[in-house]
């Protein structure tokens, strides 16, 4: 069995955003050699998500509208962990949108449902942040 793994590296500018990384998932399991086996993606940062969905610009402003008002960044006085801090609202959306994903490879492709894609969702930027593609199988 094979196994690879890599850290992909973020630097968000704004507090928030969804970026497809989808293309460089692809390329790892390229750079793995996997040919049928198993793609773990997972955000490395309590403030981030790895998570899978459709890459359609109204969806994603719709996700950024329904986690702002399921966790408000603002009043930031709202929540006890921001004593010091700014960022509780992030580490709920996180908690939300999920930590990874788990793909099946087949025949040396991401075995994926219509319109499906890797998404990282960023909810406390400003920073370096990264995701563990982890890979094993044949």
């Amino acid at each position: 069995m094979k196994s690879y793994r890599k850290e992909l590296w973020f630097n968000v500018p704004a507090r928030r955003a969804l970026i497809n990384i989808t293309p460089q998932v692809e390329e790892c399991l390229r750079e793995s050699g996997v040919k049928e086996g198993l793609v773990l993606c997972n955000a490395m940062h309590i403030t981030a998500s790895v998570f899978i969905n459709d890459d359609e610009s109204g969806l994603h402003q719709d996700f950024d509208r329904w986690l702002e008002k399921l966790a408000p960044h603002e009043p930031v006085s709202q929540y006890r962990h921001n004593v010091g801090e700014d960022n509780a609202d992030a580490h709920l959306k996180r908690q939300i949108m999920g930590r990874e994903v788990v793909v099946a490879v087949t025949n040396g492709k991401l075995d994926f449902g219509p319109w499906e894609q890797i998404f990282y969702g960023e909810f406390d930027g400003r920073r370096r942040k990264r995701v563990l593609v982890k890979i094993i199988g044949e």
